[in-house]
């Protein structure tokens, strides 16, 4: 293990160890990574391509989509490429600027990327409940300004977060045991005491992550009062039909999510799998979201199946 003397507090670089206590398994890892990761680029360029491509589609869910889309390749890239290089090339060494870098994306893009879906929930809300108002209610204008609201609040909770670190003494070690530049990894190899700085990364993120996650319960039941109400039981699973991407990415999202945050406020698991859940969390997600749409968006699964030749024009 590297280690840093008192005369020498702050690391020019960190050490990732990948993923502790499977490091011999590394290469045998690295290949659904690495196939998830493949799968997650051309499924969102996909998605972007054809959102774009295609003006029926020009319409506020998928330009959320394209948002989220846009979030997840920037998610993922920050972090997969050079987890597959310690996988591969034991490339464990990494600047600790870029480490502050890769920890500033992952942080905000991850709040960015529930505040989509926050967005995406409140679409679906105005569109079942009132149908009447939704060209006003979501007009171009409003979708700008919510995707800049949702941008600015990731980028202003998570900005502090380089600084928080970058002021910390490491006098340790500089040996990160995880894959990538994590905040509480990182923490935890200071020698100062780091409660507040902790306790802020857990209230932001948890305040961020719960709030999200009730307002969109809270659209969610009011769409399905609006839906019960409906007089046929076509019109109910049409309704509901347009709400289930929706709910099957959002579970693809913070089911991982909440069990990183739950094992870092409680513990009790252990570190590789604790480190291979939140290597998912960062890379399962971005893959299945263009899927899941893709599978069960009209617009957008014609459009594929006619560009791979399987529909006539």
């Amino acid at each position: 293990m590297s280690t840093l003397n008192s005369s020498t507090p702050s690391p020019t670089t960190f050490i990732l160890i990948g993923i502790p206590g499977l490091e011999d398994e590394h290469i045998w890892i690295s290949i659904p990574f690495c196939f998830m990761y493949l799968m997650a680029v051309v499924g969102n360029c996909t998605i972007l391509f054809i959102i774009k491509a295609e003006p029926s589609l020009h319409e506020p869910m998928h330009l959320f989509l394209c948002m989220l889309s846009v979030t997840d390749l920037v998610l993922s890239s920050s972090t997969v490429p050079k987890m597959l290089s310690i996988f591969w090339f034991s490339a464990r060494q990494t600047n600790f600027g870029a480490c502050l870098t890769q920890m500033f994306f992952i942080h905000s893009f991850s709040a960015m990327e529930s505040g989509f879906f926050l967005a995406m929930a409140y679409d679906r809300y105005v569109a079942i409940c009132h149908p009447l108002q939704h060209a006003t209610a979501l007009s171009n204008g409003i979708i700008a300004k919510i995707t800049l609201a949702v941008v600015a609040r990731g980028v202003v909770l998570f900005s502090p977060h380089p600084f928080l670190v970058s002021s910390l003494p490491f006098c340790r070690t500089n040996v990160i045991s995880h894959s990538y530049c994590e905040f509480m990894a990182l923490v935890k190899l200071a020698c100062a005491d780091t409660t507040a700085r902790k306790a802020y990364s857990l209230t932001i993120a948890s305040l961020a992550g719960f709030s999200d996650i009730i307002l969109i319960a809270l659209s969610y039941v009011m769409i399905l009062r609006s839906v019960f109400s409906l007089p046929s039981k076509e019109a109910r699973l049409k309704s509901l039909g347009t709400c289930s991407s929706h709910i099957c990415v959002i579970l693809v999202f913070y089911t991982p999510a909440f069990f990183s945050f739950l094992t870092h406020r409680f513990g009790h698991v252990a570190p590789h799998v604790h480190i291979l859940v939140a290597n998912l969390y960062l890379v399962f997600p971005p893959m299945m979201n263009p899927i899941i749409y893709g599978v069960r968006t009209k617009g957008i699964r014609q459009r594929v199946l006619k560009a791979c030749g399987f529909q006539h024009t």
